[in-house]
């Protein structure tokens, strides 16, 4: 395997005219935060990578990096991130070290582009994760993934497309409901990392607003039974790792999630880092390397995945 040059960028794709200056505003403030946060950072040396590959018939959006540890050959579980930023937000980049770290834990992992809203509506970014699944699956043999120990994480707006992704691959009903047909591969654990998991509660109100009019459109009601997630899932949903801080905006939605994933006899763990007085460990924290809690947080994660990976037959 050769290793791809790379040069660091925080641009995003160019956005249409039609997107409203606050979107662009905001994904410009986003962008200079996460830069400073991620500020003389560099590929690890015990990482390989492999950047902006094709996965899909969009050439700006469907782009993914994988990396790999150096010193381990061979198939590897393979951890999948779908990154945050409120559905309109968010590249590859802006995730690339938070995913080095996880690859340098033992894992190929795969970090991609989803399509954005507003230039991309519901439900495109769940469409494209189903082609980087079809993609990782038809690429094991290139960048040795073990299909069968794949793992989902998602944080924020991501936390929310990955446990969606997750119903769809463990209940054949609600994959029906979104016309979705998951490739063959394991889903054996997802890390549900500060994020919001009712979309029906968030969604179906008076008026809606911000992100999720960006995302859904003015009328999120036409979606019907798509939107009641948390009512499809059963025994059968995938062992998951909840975490947040209590300083992280959407810290009140753990436990609720962590209750309905108990009632339903799924397996799952939750823990909150860092106390009220820690303002630095908010939302998202895990992805700002710099900080102790972040590196516990991950060690954990990764550790219940790695509790989940089944043996190779021989």
């Amino acid at each position: 395997m050769s290793e791809a040059k790379y040069q660091i960028t925080w641009k995003q794709p160019k956005a249409q005219p039609s997107v409203p200056p606050r979107v662009q505003m905001t994904r410009q403030l986003w962008a200079k935060g996460d830069a400073k946060r991620d500020e003389g950072l560099t590929t690890p040396e015990d990482v390989e990578r492999f950047d902006s590959l094709s996965y899909g018939p969009d050439e700006v959006w469907n782009r993914l990096d994988v990396y790999r540890p150096k010193a381990q050959q061979g198939s590897l579980p393979v951890i999948v991130s779908i990154h945050g930023g409120g559905y309109f937000y968010g590249t590859k980049e802006v995730y690339q070290f938070y995913c080095m770290s996880l690859a340098q834990r033992g894992f190929a992992v795969i970090n991609f582009n989803y399509r954005l809203a507003p230039e991309n509506k519901y439900p495109a970014p769940l469409l494209d994760t189903n082609l980087v699944m079809e993609w990782m699956t038809a690429s094991a043999g290139t960048y040795g993934f073990d299909v069968e120990n794949v793992f989902l994480v998602g944080d924020s707006a991501g936390a929310q497309l990955a446990s969606q992704y997750a119903l769809i691959c463990t209940n054949p009903a609600y994959a029906s409901l979104m016309s979705i047909t998951p490739p063959s591969f394991r889903l054996r654990a997802i890390g549900l990392n500060c994020g919001m998991y009712d979309m029906e509660s968030l969604v179906l109100k008076p008026r809606v607003k911000g992100i999720f009019r960006d995302y859904f459109g003015t009328d999120p009601s036409r979606f019907g039974q798509q939107l009641k997630v948390l009512d499809y899932i059963n025994s059968d949903y995938p062992p998951t790792y909840l975490l947040s801080a209590p300083n992280d905006v959407l810290c009140a939605h753990l436990m609720p999630m962590a209750a309905l994933l108990t009632r339903q006899g799924v397996e799952n763990r939750w823990k909150l880092y860092g106390t009220p007085q820690q303002k630095e460990v908010a939302h998202v924290f895990h992805c700002n390397l710099r900080l102790p809690e972040a590196e516990q947080a991950n060690d954990d994660e990764t550790e219940f995945f790695r509790s989940h990976i089944a043996a190779k037959a021989d």
